[in-house]
């Protein structure tokens, strides 16, 4: 049992922070990463996802996500541990530190390659909520109105730490 932490950075401008639309514990918002097998090494060629009101029955409890290595058939499965993760903010932004979103309990796979998609939502320094954000193409620009001023996302980068 190994677990990881999602951690992501971004330039913010204009912007106070970023997170999963509803914060990182939104049960709907879905996590889309590859997967490495334990046993063979084999990375998935698709992404995969995971979302808290996802659960999967196995033997002795549930997971988020049960699946079986397409090379050497070995079970894996992850399960989320909600309650770890905050919002990107323009302080952590702008030091060039990460934030953490999720922590995942990973059992015959590790995740790599996180995929940022829809769902997000943003805050202007003028108090404007931008909701449903696309990050699939790794950036975001709008203006905000009630504040004047351009807002924009960029850079984007993820990595996956391991938590002892």
């Amino acid at each position: 049992m190994v677990n990881y932490r999602l951690m992501i950075t971004a330039e913010l401008e204009n912007l106070t922070k970023l997170q999963p639309d509803g914060g990182c514990d939104n049960p709907t918002f879905s996590y889309y990463f590859k997967m490495k097998c334990g046993n063979c090494g084999e990375l998935t060629k698709k992404e995969t996802y995971v979302s808290l009101n996802e659960v999967v029955p196995m033997g002795k409890g549930t997971a988020h996500l049960v699946q079986k290595c397409k090379f050497c058939g070995r079970d894996g499965n992850v399960t989320m541990i909600s309650g770890k993760g905050s919002a990107l903010t323009q302080e952590l932004s702008e030091s060039g530190k990460y934030a953490p979103m999720m922590q995942f309990d990973c059992r015959g796979y590790e995740p790599v390659e996180f995929v940022f998609g829809t769902g997000w939502e943003a805050e202007s320094i003028a108090g404007t909520k931008f909701k449903d954000i696309d990050l699939s193409e790794g950036e975001f620009s709008e203006y905000d109105e009630k504040g004047e001023c351009p807002v924009m996302i960029s850079n984007l980068r993820a990595t996956f730490d391991v938590v002892k």
